[in-house]
């Protein structure tokens, strides 16, 4: 690996991390969504590929789907499992953490590699697709959960059954139809963020137990991110590609821009910033002055910043008639990425004059990242791989759960008991 390459791949942990992290402040499928879109452009920016510029929005949005999709899975008590100060529960309470972050990348991750693996001689029949893991969702629940009554989180919702079952009929899609780099990029970057969200859950507990005066929970999100950005970028500049891509029709394009710059970030604004959910957070949790006053100010601003970024976004695409370049695509970028870290401000109570520490740490990560797209030269591998290396990732599969049995032992021995502590047995 060249310096360039791993420059670009941390670029890319970073904006995965960065976003994941204000999505703790939404929370849900389109929070998941979001952040997804907004780590795919910044693959696609730095790819420096002009046949992926322009299929970008087409890949955000299966990106965005992907990543969307495990937003149902339920897992506050999982981490709190995880906080437990005894072995079998703090241990079983890592690994599903590690699970259930496996689940996440290998859809945000699959179905990212997937568009862009997607050309003309190999098209994605997406309907059947989505079918497939439709009903592998059902049947994976229907047997798991309430046939054996396997339950993870009871009695929270077991959607992670659902994801499951997606996941492997996703993966079964795969290789029955020879999308070799996608099988191979999905299980990395489901390694990644399995890795990233045990490894997050220790970091919780360990500033916990310090006393560190900080968003610890934030901290957890952000590992998420970063690890699986970090996976998902080094699977993808390590892959094979064909270097020929199916070619985006008008109308693929303009469903794209409406579900990823209009319709995700309207769903956000409509669970978290309009006026009910963002005065009652107002009321009770953020503490501000003039709850009332403030959340309506917040939630007419929130709107304008949306309509406004997507009128910039259409407009600035609009224009294009040759395809997208470099510079339309920074654009897009900085200009999705800034809503949500505003959006991020806002629901913090950045208008009642409150924004704590980690918000303004979002700013600065987004600076970093971007003079790291500024960095010249390719971030793909001289010697890509075909497939996986399944021995391998064997290997590091084995490695990451021992490293998990170490950190669970670590972490029960650092504390007899924290706020949030859950006992599954």
């Amino acid at each position: 690996m060249n310096k360039n390459q791993a420059l670009h791949i941390l670029m890319v942990g970073m904006t995965l991390g960065t976003a994941w992290a204000v999505r703790g402040h939404f929370g849900h499928e389109q929070g998941a969504a979001w952040a997804g879109g907004i780590a795919t452009l910044a693959l696609i920016l730095v790819s420096r590929r002009k046949d992926w510029y322009s299929k970008m929005l087409p890949t955000v949005l299966a990106a965005s789907v992907g990543w969307g999709i495990t937003g149902m899975i339920s897992y506050g008590l999982v981490v709190g499992y995880g906080m437990s100060n005894n072995y079998p529960n703090a241990l079983y309470g890592l690994t599903m953490l590690f699970a259930i972050g496996t689940l996440f990348g290998v859809l945000g991750g699959g179905l990212t590699g997937l568009s862009l693996e997607s050309s003309k001689e190999r098209k994605v029949e997406w309907g059947v697709l989505f079918a497939q893991m439709g009903m592998g969702g059902l049947i994976v629940y229907g047997l798991l959960i309430q046939q054996l009554e396997w339950l993870m989180t009871p009695p929270r919702s077991e959607a992670w059954a659902i994801c499951l079952g997606a996941a492997l009929a996703f993966l079964w899609y795969t290789a029955r139809k020879g999308f070799p780099a996608t099988t191979r990029i999905s299980l990395i970057t489901g390694i990644g963020t399995g890795f990233g969200f045990a490894f997050g859950n220790f970091l919780q507990i360990v500033g916990m137990v310090a006393e560190i005066p900080f968003n610890m929970w934030n901290v957890m999100e952000y590992s998420i991110g970063f690890f699986g950005g970090i996976a998902l970028a080094y699977g993808i500049f390590t892959s094979v590609w064909p270097q020929t891509v199916s070619p985006v029709k008008a109308w693929e394009n303009r469903v794209a821009f409406v579900l990823v710059f209009l319709v995700i970030p309207f769903v956000v604004f409509q669970q978290s910033l309009s006026f009910d959910p963002v005065i009652e957070r107002f009321r009770t949790g953020a503490e501000v002055v003039q709850p009332e006053l403030t959340g309506k100010i917040s939630s007419i601003s929130s709107l304008i910043i949306l309509v406004i970024s997507a009128a910039l976004i259409g407009y600035r695409l609009k224009k294009v008639h040759t395809g997208f370049n470099v510079g339309d695509i920074r654009f897009v970028f900085i200009v999705y990425f800034s809503v949500y870290i505003l959006f991020g401000y806002i629901i913090n109570g950045v208008m009642g004059g409150k924004a704590a520490l980690n918000i303004h740490l979002y700013v600065v990560n987004l600076i970093v990242i971007l003079m790291l797209t500024r960095i010249q030269g390719s971030p793909f591998s001289s010697h890509p791989l075909l497939q996986v290396d399944s021995r391998k990732l064997f290997k590091v599969l084995v490695a990451v759960i021992l490293f998990i049995t170490v950190m669970s032992f670590i972490a029960v021995n650092l504390h007899e008991g924290l706020p949030g502590t859950q006992n599954r047995f």
